[in-house]
């Protein structure tokens, strides 16, 4: 499969090599060829960059791995991506005068306004419940960490079910796209405790079952 991530920055290059190594074809969409972004990996074996726009273009499924900032002015400049699938990976983060925040929330979510945004595409939101580490190489664990996703078409979440499990996630359905209202400060859960309590980017989350369930 040919995929289009749009973005260069840690998430973006930690997906690129992970499917890379599954076998998929990796486009990264970044600005300018001189760009140092991506140059780590974007000359590795089944990663090549192009500029946004072809990327996108090229690409069955298109991941957005972009600053919440970035997203409202870059996604027009992405052209038609009607019946693509699109997984976004943003998370709507802000500065609050409580600290770390939501810039959408409660009524609406970032993943519904990216849909606003993309008319027409497939939007399917995950990937945004851990950090760029574990998305990069999921071994180690006792047990597949657990990504929940959610979208509104059945097809496209088929689609990115089987890309999860490429990465070595176990991967659980949300429902529909307004799930993502629950998604999204559910990272910040993650963020909370990597980043803010002090346990380090080294864990996820995983869903247990008790034994002799099923």
């Amino acid at each position: 499969m040919t995929i289009a991530i749009i973005g260069a920055g840690h998430v973006g290059r930690a997906l690129a090599a992970g499917w890379a190594r599954a076998g998929h074809d990796i486009v990264l969409g970044v600005r300018a060829r001189r760009s140092t972004d991506g140059a780590s990996i974007g000359d590795a074996p089944g990663v090549r960059r192009e500029n946004p726009r072809d990327a996108a273009r090229a690409a069955s499924t298109v991941v957005l791995a972009l600053p919440w900032a970035a997203a409202e002015t870059a996604l027009p400049t992405l052209g038609d991506l009607t019946g693509k699938t699109v997984i976004d990976c943003m998370n709507p983060i802000t500065r609050t005068p409580d600290g770390m925040g939501l810039a959408v929330g409660h009524t609406s979510s970032g993943a519904e306004q990216v849909a606003r945004w993309l008319p027409g595409a497939n939007i399917v939101k995950t990937l945004n419940q851990v950090g760029a580490e574990i998305m990069a190489d999921t071994s180690g664990f006792a047990m597949p960490p657990v990504m929940f996703m959610a979208g509104d078409d059945d097809g496209a979440k088929a689609v990115v079910a089987g890309l999860l499990t490429d990465l070595g996630f176990e991967p659980l359905d949300a429902g529909d796209l307004t799930r993502a209202r629950l998604l999204e400060p559910y990272a910040l859960v993650w963020i909370n405790q990597a980043i803010l309590r002090g346990k380090g980017r080294s864990w996820a989350f995983a869903a247990v079952e008790r034994a002799g369930t099923s």
